[in-house]
Order: structure tokens, then sequence, then C-alpha cells
């Protein structure tokens, strides 16, 4: 390691992120006819034409442009492409009967799917929230603690803690199994972390900070395994593991096929989401303004579990999922999954200052940098076979969206700059 090479990873990096990525997406995402963002292109970056607005696209698509524009980038036209997609969560999106916004519209704005998933609601306190902090407009404020204010009367398990997830338009709970009334998954608390986060840092107020320290507790002690601190994906009200099942509404889900049950459904973890939760929980504490040193030893465990299992030496980048007490089950190279482990892995190094985790970092900037940026277009394959020839070739859905490729870029420049500074 020396200075030169974590030069030339961050220049690598801007690179990308300025005159590739971020340009794919302020070319072709704006909907100037019915608002909100198009979301839906081809491999050459050609829109699709599906017909389909997303709550979760369109909230992380203003996240990123938020995101970015409070980062520095974008010669501030992104905090204009942020505001445009505000606009249509709040003037297509909300529903001004029983509050919330609808899981799923046409691109006119017009209602397909009018339940109200949690998944889709962490997101909008997510990104109107950095929204507001991005801009100042305090629209975003505003209506992120409507959302906060409908998930606390709505949503939380009185009797055993944590939130349901999946819910009629009147906020009714859906049935259970594939409606996804009786489950409770790692994925939503994890993102109701990272939004509660972000909202918390826009307020200050006293309920947001005491609804963020809930929920971390919950995560540490309800949502990972006791021994390995690996993430469990479902569990029923009680926190009995759940055999994991795809619900009728999906996310995360899109790849797998057959009778709507995973292989190894009560021992599966995923390296990104246990690596995206480990940073994602630093920076929680830094915004509390807590010691990270408390949960030492478990951020250590997670990052050690990842890089034994999850990093392949072999052909570089980081594996779907495996075994709690290790091993892999799936091989392929997901995009995401890349994303996440890339950050984790510079504050890993930065926190413990252990060679390997470095590493790790290099081994799989390489493997995007080399296998899964879609050269010429600007954003990156979905899904690689593990020597990294694409699976899927689209580079967006509302599955696959800028969040995860910008926001890595975004995150791990900042963090390699405070390696520089004190190198």
């Amino acid at each position: 390691m020396n200075r030169e090479e974590i030069i030339q990873l961050r220049d690598e990096a801007e690179n990308h992120l300025i005159n590739e990525l971020l340009p794919f997406w302020t070319a072709r995402m704006i909907d100037e006819v019915n608002g909100g963002y198009i979301t839906h292109f081809d491999r050459i970056g050609q829109d699709t034409g599906e017909d389909e607005k997303s709550l979760i696209a369109q909230t992380r698509c203003v996240y990123t442009c938020a995101s970015a524009h409070r980062a520095g980038y974008g010669d501030g036209k992104c905090a204009g492409m942020a505001q445009h997609g505000v606009a249509f969560l709040i003037d297509k999106m909300w529903d001004r009967d029983h509050g919330g916004f609808y899981w799923m519209m046409d691109r006119k704005g017009n209602v397909k799917t009018n339940k109200k998933i949690i998944y889709g609601h962490s997101f909008a306190i997510y990104s109107l929230s950095e929204y507001t902090l991005a801009t100042g407009d305090p629209r975003g404020a505003e209506y992120a603690e409507k959302v906060f204010e409908l998930v606390q009367k709505y949503c939380v398990d009185t009797m055993y803690g944590g939130y349901w997830e999946m819910f009629d338009r009147n906020w009714t709970l859906c049935g259970p199994g594939s409606q996804g009334g009786d489950r409770k998954t790692l994925d939503v608390h994890m993102h109701l972390m990272e939004a509660l986060t972000t909202l918390y840092e826009c307020t200050g107020k006293e309920v947001h900070y005491r609804k963020l320290l809930e929920i971390i507790d919950l995560l540490l002690y309800r949502l990972i395994h006791p021994k390995y601190k690996t993430g469990i994906p479902q569990f029923f009200k009680d926190w009995t593991v759940a055999p994991q099942i795809k619900f009728d509404i999906v996310w995360g889900w899109d790849r797998f096929t057959g009778e709507g049950q995973k292989q190894n459904v009560t021992d599966n973890t995923s390296y990104g989401h246990n690596t995206e939760f480990a940073w994602l929980l630093l920076h929680s504490l830094e915004v509390l303004k807590t010691d990270s040193g408390i949960y030492r030893n478990i951020l250590k465990t997670i990052f050690d579990h990842t890089v034994q299992n999850g990093i392949d030496n072999e052909f570089g980048g980081v594996y779907v999922e495996g075994s709690h007490s290790g091993g892999v089950y799936d091989r392929e190279k997901e995009f995401w999954q890349q994303a996440e482990v890339m950050i984790g892995m510079l504050d890993a190094f930065m926190m413990f200052k252990d060679p390997e985790y470095w590493n790790a970092y290099k081994n799989v900037h390489r493997f995007v940098f080399d296998k899964m940026i879609n050269k010429g277009v600007g954003e990156w394959y979905p899904l690689l076979t593990r020597r990294g020839e694409p699976v899927w070739t689209h580079m967006s859905h509302s599955w696959k969206i800028n969040y995860h490729s910008v926001r890595s870029m975004i995150q791990s420049i900042q963090r390699l700059d405070k390696i520089l500074s004190g190198f």
C-alpha cells in the first residue's frame, strides 16, 4: 500500500462518477412530460418503455440526486433534478385520503398498486431527509416526518418490537405468507435504520434520536445471528427465524425462480447486506455522536465473515450469499453487493488498520472497474457469472437503479480522501 496506489484508485472512482455514471443518469432520467423519473433502460441505455414508476425507484433517484449535490457533484444540476422527483412524489404518489405513498404508478402518475409497503417508505424518509439536507427545501423534511409518524402509528409491533411491513392502502395489515403480513425482515429494519439516521441528522429531534437507538438495538440483538453476527433474512412476529419466502410484492427476489422459496431457507446470509449493515451502523453512530468502539468486536466479526467467505480471491468480487457458519451457496456476482462491500471494507480498514481489509477493497474495486461497469455506457451490469460475464444486461429497472452505484462511488471517494489525509 502506498500513496500513489490510493490516489490512483480514488481518481479512477471519481472519473467514473463524474464522466460516466452521473452523466448516464442526468442525460436520460428526467421525465419532462409526466414528471418524476424514467427508470427502465436496456444494455445500451435506451428507454425500454416499461409503463411503471415504483416508489422504490423514484425515492432512490431522489436520494441519488440529492446526495450527489450534497457531496459537491453535478455543478448544481442535481439539486433541480432532486426537486423534480420530490414534486412527483408529493403531487402524484402521496395518498391524500389515507396518507403515505402508493407502491406503484404508471408513467403518467396513475395508481397501479395502492398498497403501503414499508420498504418503500423507508426510502421515502431517507431520500426526503437527504433532499432537505442537500437543498434546504423544507418540504423534504415535512413529508419525511409525515411518513415517520404514519410508520409509528400503524406499523410498530407493540408486543414484540420492530415493525410490520406490508399493508393495504388504508394501513390494514396484509395477510400471512406471501402477502407478507406475518413477517419481519432484516432488509426493512436495516433500511429504516439508515432512514432514521438521515431523518435525525436533518431534524435533530429527540423522538427521531430515540427511535434510531431503538432500531439499532433491535438489529444488533434480534436480527443478526447471535454467534456469527450475520444477518438473518426473515422472522415471524416473535423473532423466531422464518423460512425465507418470496412475497407477492417483491424486491431482491427478481432473479430467483421456482416455488417461491430459496434453498437453505433458514441458513442463508448475504455478504452485501452484512457489510452494508456494518458501515451504515458506523454512520449512524457518527451522526449520534456515539463511540463506535463499544461495537468494535461485533463489527470486526461482521467484516471478517465477509472477507473470509464472501470475497472471491480467484476471480475477484463478492459472492451473493452463503451459510452463517461459513461457506458459499451462490457464487454469482450482483452489482449491489460489490457497491456496499467497497464502502464497508474501507471503513473496516480505517477502523482496524488491517491490510487484509485494504486488499479486499482493492479486489472488489478492480472487479467492478474491469468487469461490472458497462464500458461506453456508464452504468453497471446487474448480474455477472463468477468469472465476470454478464448474465443480465439491462442497466436499470425498478429494482436496479442508481442508488447503490452512485452512493458507492461518493462514499468510497470520501473514505479514500480520509485515508490520504492521514497517510
